[in-house]
């Protein structure tokens, strides 16, 4: 799988589509999660689509079908990198292990300006609170079990 993920980021490089995922799926589904700075657009998809199919045709890549999609709106964050462009945003991290008996925690991700500089990166969580009273919870890159953009949708448009 390492094989196929540096091989789709190179045949990308040059662009601003930037490689969130790829994933094997059952029946010969190959899924390729791609992401750019003012989102994607079908047209993104067409194109990467047409772009891999070439290179995994001429490296011989197994599968049947190849589906090319953008991460959605609970995007996960899966690098470094990630946690720095999404800082000031709503998510959710899934600790490795518990902290006061919780490994799940929602908030605003803070992260410090020379993120990626020192390993391991720290972050910040400022927990939401139903009672007002703000915490911090400290983490690092390596203590995130899997962490997701949670943002909050609101569908209910302008009153009649």
């Amino acid at each position: 799988m390492a094989d196929i993920f540096a091989l789709t980021q190179q045949a990308l490089s040059g662009s601003d589509i930037e490689l969130v995922d790829v994933e094997r799926a059952p029946m010969g589904l190959l899924r390729v999660t791609i992401d750019r700075p003012e989102g994607v657009r079908i047209e993104d998809c067409e194109q990467v689509s047409r772009q891999l199919s070439r290179v995994f045709e001429v490296e011989d890549i197994d599968y049947k079908r190849l589906e090319v999609g953008s991460p959605g709106t609970d995007r996960p964050l899966k690098r470094v990198a990630d946690f720095t462009r999404f800082s000031g945003q709503r998510v959710e991290v899934r600790l490795r292990t518990a902290v006061g008996n919780r490994k799940v925690f929602v908030g605003t991700l803070r992260a410090p300006a020379d993120a990626g500089a020192s390993a391991p990166a720290a972050f910040a969580l400022e927990l939401e609170q139903h009672d007002g009273d703000g915490q911090v919870l400290d983490f690092t890159f390596d203590d995130v079990e899997r962490a997701k953009l949670d943002p909050i949708l609101d569908f209910k448009g302008k009153k009649r």
